[in-house]
Order: C-alpha cells, then sequence, then structure tokens
C-alpha cells in the first residue's frame, strides 16, 4: 500500500500565502464558469434552447443540461486526477483552467433552437459536457497545492482557500446577470444579453493563467515524484483505499445538495414557481455569498483547533436543521423569508465546506491524493448537487410532496456528518503509520 514520505519542511508563510491565492482566484474563475450556466438554466436556457416543451418539461430539460456537467465531473477527476499525481497538480491545473474557459466562450457563441434546430441542445449538452471535465479535474488540484504547502497546523485555513472560489464564483456570476439584467430591456437579455458573461470568460482565465503560472509545485510532490511515480494511482486508489472514496462521496453529497438548493434552486423555484421577481431573487443569492465568505475563512481557522471532522459534523447538524425548513420558507413567496432560507442553507454548511478540503486531502498519501480526492468528491456532487433540484422538483410534484422533499434534504446533509467521521478515522490511521502519531482531524 502506498505510504507519504514524511512532511517536507515548511514553505515560508509568503510563498503558502501565494499559492493559496493563486488557488483562489483559478477556483473562483472557474465557478463563475460553473455558476453561469446553472444561473442561465435556471432564467433564459429553456425558452432558448428547448422552446417545443411545456414548461415544466423546460424546466426539467434545462436542469437535465446543468446536470449533465456534473457527470462529466468524475470523469475529469480520473482523468487530471491521474496527470496530477503522475506529472505535477500545476501543470494540470494550467490545463483544467484553458479547457473550461474554452467551452464556457463557446457556449456565449452558440446558436440557439430557432437558428440550428434541435443541434443546438446537442452542442450545448456538449459544451457542458466539457465544463464538467475541466471542473471536474480542477478542484482536487486547488486543494491539493494548497493543503501540500500549508503547514500542518494550518491545513484547514488554507485549505479553505479553493474552497472560497465557489461563493466567489457564485457572487461574481450573481453579479454579472443581476447587473446585465437591469441595464437592458427584458427580451434583449434573454435574446442575447446572456451571452456576455460567458464570453467574459475568455479574459478571466488570461488573468488565472498569469497568476497560477507563478507558483511552484508542493514540496510533499516533488519527494514523491523523485522516488517514481505511480504507473496507476487511481488503480491503488480503488484497491487500497476504496472506503476514504466512499467518506468522500457521503461528505459532498449534502454539501453540494444543499449548497446547489440555496444557489440555483430558489432562484427557479421562486420566479417559476411563485412568480417572484428574479433580479430580487438573484439579489439575495448574491448577499448571502458575499457574507459567505468570510464565515467560511472563521470556521477554517477554528476547524483547525477544533478538529476538521467535528467541524464538519457541526456544519451538518445545523444544516440539517435548516434543510428541514428550507422548502417551508420558500412556499411562503415572502422574500423576507426567502432570503431567510437561502442565508441559512449556505451560511450553516460553512463549517462543513471549508474544512471538508483538508479532510479529504488527507485521507490519501500523497502519490495517489490528487486522484482519490477527485473521485470522492465529484461523485459527490453527482449524487448531492446535480440530482437535489431534479429529485426536489420531483418530490414535490408527487404525493410525497414538500413533506418528502424536505426529508430527503434532511438525509443528504446528515450523510455529510457521516462521511467526516470515517474519514477523521481513516486520517489519523494514516498519520499514525506514518509518523507513529495520530493527530485530531
Amino acid at each position: 500500500m502506498a505510504t507519504s514520505p514524511p512532511a517536507s519542511p515548511e514553505r515560508s508563510g509568503r510563498e503558502v500565502r501565494k499559492v493559496a491565492f493563486a488557488s483562489l482566484v483559478g477556483t473562483s474563475i472557474e465557478w463563475y464558469d460553473f455558476y453561469i450556466y446553472g444561473l442561465a438554466a435556471v432564467t433564459v436556457f429553456a425558452p432558448q434552447f428547448f422552446p417545443q416543451t411545456s414548461t415544466f418539461t423546460g424546466t426539467l430539460a434545462a436542469f437535465a443540461t446543468f446536470a449533465v456537467g456534473f457527470v462529466a465531473r468524475p470523469i475529469g477527476g480520473v482523468v487530471f486526477g491521474h496527470l496530477g499525481d503522475r506529472i505535477g497538480r500545476k501543470a494540470t491545473l494550467v490545463t483544467t483552467l484553458v479547457t473550461m474557459g474554452v467551452a464556457t466562450t463557446l457556449i456565449g457563441l452558440l446558436p440557439t433552437y430557432a437558428t440550428i434546430g434541435v443541434l443546438a441542445p446537442v452542442l450545448l449538452v456538449v459544451l457542458r459536457l466539457v465544463q464538467g471535465f475541466a471542473v471536474g479535474g480542477e478542484w482536487g488540484g486547488a486543494v491539493l497545492i494548497s493543503v501540500e504547502h500549508a503547514p500542518e497546523s494550518k491545513r484547514g485555513f488554507y485549505g479553505s482557500f479553493p474552497q472560497l472560489g465557489v461563493p466567489i464564483g457564485l457572487i461574481a456570476s450573481n453579479a454579472a446577470f443581476l447587473v446585465l439584467a437591469a441595464a437592458m430591456p427584458a427580451e434583449a437579455f434573454a435574446s442575447w444579453g446572456w451571452r456576455i458573461p460567458f464570453l467574459a470568460s475568455a479574459l478571466l482565465v488570461g488573468v488565472g493563467l498569469y497568476v497560477r503560472l507563478q507558483i511552484e509545485e508542493s514540496s510533499e510532490f516533488v519527494a514523491v515524484k523523485r522516488t517514481g511515480s505511480m504507473a496507476l494511482p487511481l488503480a491503488s486508489v480503488l484497491r487500497h483505499h476504496f472506503p476514504q472514496v466512499l467518506c468522500g462521496i457521503a461528505m459532498f453529497t449534502g454539501i453540494t445538495g444543499i449548497g446547489y438548493m440555496a444557489a440555483t434552486y430558489s432562484i427557479q423555484y421562486g420566479n417559476s414557481q411563485l412568480g417572484l421577481p428574479r433580479a430580487a431573487l438573484i439579489a439575495i443569492v448574491l448577499v448571502v455569498a458575499v457574507l459567505e465568505v468570510p464565515i467560511i475563512l472563521w470556521f477554517s481557522a477554528r476547524a483547525d483547533r477544533w478538529g476538521l471532522s467535528r467541524t464538519i459534523v457541526a456544519g451538518s447538524i445545523a444544516t440539517a436543521v435548516v434543510a428541514a425548513v428550507f422548502l417551508p420558507l420558500l412556499a411562503t413567496g415572502s422574500l423576507v423569508l426567502i432570503a431567510l432560507a437561502v442565508a441559512g442553507a449556505r451560511w450553516a454548511s460553512a463549517p462543513m465546506w471549508g474544512p471538508s478540503a483538508a479532510l479529504a486531502a488527507q485521507c490519501y498519501p500523497t502519490e495517489v491524493r490528487y486522484s482519490g480526492a477527485s473521485v470522492g468528491y465529484q461523485l459527490g456532487s453527482i449524487v448531492g448537487g446535480a440530482l437535489a433540484p431534479i429529485f426536489t422538483t420531483l418530490l414535490l410534484a408527487s404525493p410525497l410532496g414538500i413533506v418528502g422533499a424536505s426529508g430527503y434534504l434532511v438525509l443528504i446533509t446528515v450523510l455529510t456528518g457521516v462521511g467526516a467521521v470515517v474519514a477523521a478515522r481513516f486520517t489519523r490511521r494514516r498519520q499514525a503509520a506514518v509518523t507513529g502519531e495520530a493527530r485530531v482531524a
């Protein structure tokens, strides 16, 4: 079984912060690209690419194309995880950033159904698959290069920097849509204005590339590379570390599920089902995401003292409580209560989201860490993030109604806490095997 070498000498504080910032910039851009698709899916894609369907079917079709990106993410995690464990984190991260930028820009140039017929939704799905493929490789590398550069006592904190890319990407994407929707007539926005945030990705990727090319590989990975890279990292993960993969799936099912419910489903439901102004709903998500950033940082710093798994479990319990009332609050149609639901879901999950990166990474030895952490996270994103809006829509339309849908959301958030507890045990066992000392995880 693969085991990591003893930790290499710690980098300077300046270099650690530089790497953390580079991870933050890159992941923010990639998640901006990923989220603008989600916003377009709930605002304009149904009439532009699925005009021959009913409102309900068109909504499901738009959500389905959104979910397709999640299906491609584990494939990206496997491919880029292999490259990241074999050739290095830095080169792999540059590749994922360029791939995402190209796919996003092409979506902005894509003709609609009215122009090229059925080929339009087909190409949309293909480009969404490429987006998912790219982001599937992004997360693992960004997390690892931050965690592996960080001192042992601050890995929870610095590991949260690439995690901040999610709310920052959410802020940037929502701000872009909000400003454009306010600056032009609704007809113009639905016709061509929605393309502008996609086309802007080309400029953002250039910035991200400049920043990422300035960083170096972690000393942990360099030490492993000198001893010879493993031929098939994924095979080792599946043979020796499959329980850790299951823990990753469990952890990220609830985190991503409730996160996407608050970030995208709330907008679609509030606008299409309740008739609330789309701009007001996007503004709620935007403000919540801005305040979410310092909350994630605070809990991640505390997690280095309290223990990563303990912090995640506390967040799981808090989020389960919010999940039980999330849909009933949305159903009231009150913007104040909807804001409370969105804020509660995003902020209560902050103790889970920030520290989960370091815990997921530390489950594995360095030579298979990219592959293992990526596959667990991406599969969890499918079970949670991709399927939660779809399952919720179907459950609400079934005899189980809002009670069944709320119970489903509670279940997946509880699963996150269970996964964290078991993952911490594997981490302590691995640390003890390497150093003879098991630290709190």
